[in-house]
């Protein structure tokens, strides 16, 4: 039983080898990302809750791009685990096309719904001037954020094909990097030190175009200048050119991974809605839960993407099903424990943590019970996250898209909306109830692993 679970110190050697500058990165960028958002906290709940309506919705964007970058990246690590690197260029360049191409759809959605997009969120009880005032914020943030969505895109697309290609410490480094010139400027331009002007929630968003451009000049710049490590590169600009029976293996493969990313997100974001009709309140209060919740989850994210790599590179390589399985067995058991550890943290820290934002007593005290529910689902939320990312790397693509949006759109968003429109509960059971879809989630995923269709190599 031990032995089934727990592997031997040169399987966490390499677990950990792909996992912790993906966790660094990562725990950096959502570190840095609290410290922004209680910066923003402390200008006022007004402009917070401007803030965080555009952030939601913007997290649609990202994930689009994640999405896209991501169907093509399953046979990156393929054709890297098999020494392929003509068709780690191929995919390398069908990224590229495909995510410039979102962000000039990203941004031309968004700058024709602005408005209508962020009013949704503004329909729950309270003050008609508080919600004319996240109106505004939201809309000056979002009109800076626009100027992001570029640099955003392609760093993904350099920092994913790097991580597919066993390269983690390089966009860790980026990540960093990045972050810090984030805080950095966050402080100086949302409160006006050192002589420069005091921008509020622009300068927050400035701060964090800026440091998006950095990345993507870190990231980038080493790709290129290190072109024995990465052969890829070398002509990946010479032509566009994507062969006809790989275009269509990757669309095949990849659109369903596009579209379950807009999907979820979306579904995410209505779901968001559906709690802003409980009151003015839960929007700054879930904002506050999921900044938490962000940092705390770090950890089994980050093990969610090296579960997705470490798997991909052992199918390209053609290793047995059997070692494929007990490998993946016992990466889910370290991102499940990960969940129990941090949400342990999250439910100690739940009463301590919504004193640092510059807000109410109210949302202060429903903060608190949502970080707990929140910390009560970490651990299934693991599980799902690695069955998700096991069953993707098997290019089981149609499945995940049934496991995550479709069980999105089905379950969790018809029981918001009902719930929220045709009955009077209150934001507390509403949330803990949405959450603990969850559980359903867990035993379809488990019963998708056991069948082992996903044990496939898609290079041959």
């Amino acid at each position: 039983m031990y032995h089934r679970y727990i592997g031997d110190r040169a399987f966490y050697r390499r677990v950990l080898g792909v996992a912790v500058p993906i966790i660094i990165q990562n725990g950096i960028t959502n570190f840095v990302s609290l410290l922004d958002n209680v910066m923003v906290g402390q200008v006022g709940t007004v402009p917070m809750s401007g803030v965080s309506i555009v952030n939601g919705l913007l997290f649609v964007f990202n994930l689009c791009i994640f999405g896209a970058s991501s169907g093509a990246g399953i046979f990156t690590a393929q054709f890297h685990g098999s020494g392929d690197q003509e068709g780690v260029r191929y995919t390398f360049r069908f990224k590229f096309m495909v995510c410039t191409a979102l962000t000039v759809l990203g941004c031309a959605v968004f700058m024709a719904l602005d408005r209508p997009l962020i009013g949704l969120y503004l329909t729950g009880d309270g003050d008609p001037a508080t919600a004319q005032g996240v109106m505004d914020y939201g809309l000056r943030y979002l009109y800076i954020m626009l100027w992001g969505f570029l640099p955003f895109a392609l760093s993904n697309v350099y920092s994913g094909t790097l991580r597919e290609t066993g390269e983690t410490m390089v966009p860790m480094a980026a990540g960093v990097i990045a972050v810090f010139v984030n805080l950095g400027l966050n402080y100086v331009l949302i409160f006006g030190h050192f002589g420069a002007p005091e921008m509020g929630v622009e300068g927050a968003a400035l701060a964090t175009v800026i440091s998006r451009y950095v990345e993507l000049a870190v990231v980038a710049g080493w790709t290129h200048l290190n072109h024995r490590k990465n052969p890829y590169i070398v002509g990946c600009y010479g032509s566009f050119y994507v062969p006809w029976r790989l275009l269509k293996s990757i669309v095949i493969k990849g659109m369903p991974l596009l579209l379950n990313e807009l999907l979820w997100s979306t579904g995410m974001a209505v779901q968001q809605q559906c709690y802003s009709t409980c009151g003015l309140d839960v929007v700054p209060a879930t904002n506050i839960s999921g900044t938490l919740w962000n940092l705390g989850g770090v950890v089994f994210l980050s093990m969610g993407n090296a579960v997705g790599i470490i798997m991909g590179q052992m199918l390209g390589s053609g290793e047995g099903a059997d070692q494929v399985r007990d490998s993946n067995r016992k990466l889910i058991v370290v991102s499940v424990a990960s969940g129990l550890v941090f949400g342990g943290l999250m439910a100690a820290v739940s009463g301590l943590f919504p004193l640092i934002y510059n807000t109410t007593d109210a949302v202060r005290h429903l903060a608190t019970v949502l970080i707990c529910i929140n910390a009560v689902m970490m651990p299934f939320n693991s599980y799902t996250n690695a069955t998700y990312f096991t069953l993707r790397s098997g290019g089981q693509t149609m499945v995940t898209f049934l496991f995550d949006s479709c069980f999105m759109w089905v379950v969790c968003v018809p029981l918001a909306y009902g719930l929220s429109r045709f009955t009077g509960i209150g934001i507390i059971p509403l949330f803990a109830i949405c959450g603990a879809t969850d559980l359903i989630k867990c035993v379809i995923g488990a019963w998708m692993l056991k069948k082992g269709k996903w044990i496939q190599n898609l290079t041959v």
